[in-house]
């Protein structure tokens, strides 16, 4: 049996994994399907890549409500002009603010935020949550920026008490749930 939840939780990721550990796509599903059995609202930029495979693990799992932010103002713009997909999602989010506006919007609307593989769109949506103390994951082990975090946050001397890591999806999962359930008491 599956538990009641209301939770949103972020995919930030890399949109092209060409930089990723080679079982990026696999994972990138299994965080999907993770999210989904946990009865939780998936986000993602509505892009390729991580957030992608993300959304697809999702809906293979019976997720019940998937929502990409996108940067474009408008569906003819988000396929025409940044040519993003909208096939895994059940409502789009048109933003209009380019992909800066579209992270702040899409992490402010987060419960908690996933971080795995990633580049600088990535760092960008970390830092967001990092500094409004929205409760982060870090899949380890999955490359690009996931794999600096640690390391950034030691050389920017801050604490990370909003922080879980794991190399499992189903275990940072749960830890990011819990991190989450204590900062709401």
């Amino acid at each position: 049996m599956t538990e009641k939840s209301n939770l949103k939780i972020v995919v930030s990721g890399a949109a092209d994994v060409s930089h990723c550990c080679p079982k990026i796509i696999e994972i990138a599903k299994e965080i999907g399907k993770e999210i989904a059995r946990k009865n939780c609202v998936l986000l993602t930029g509505a892009t390729t890549g991580v957030p992608y495979f993300a959304a697809q693990g999702y809906k293979e799992a019976g997720g019940k409500f998937s929502i990409g932010f996108s940067p474009a103002s408008s569906k003819k713009k988000h396929l025409k002009t940044y040519r993003l997909p909208i096939d895994q999602f059940d409502l789009i989010v048109y933003t209009g603010f380019d992909y800066v506006g579209r992270n702040l919007m899409l992490t402010k609307a987060a419960d908690g935020v996933i971080i795995a593989c990633g580049r600088t769109g990535t760092l960008n949506e970390f830092t967001i949550a990092f500094e409004t103390r929205t409760p982060i994951g870090v899949l380890q082990e999955t490359g690009g920026t996931a794999d600096l975090i640690d390391d950034i946050l030691k050389r920017g001397y801050r604490p990370k008490k909003m922080l879980v890591f794991d190399k499992e999806p189903k275990k940072l999962l749960q830890k990011l749930i819990n991190l989450i359930k204590k900062k709401k008491t």
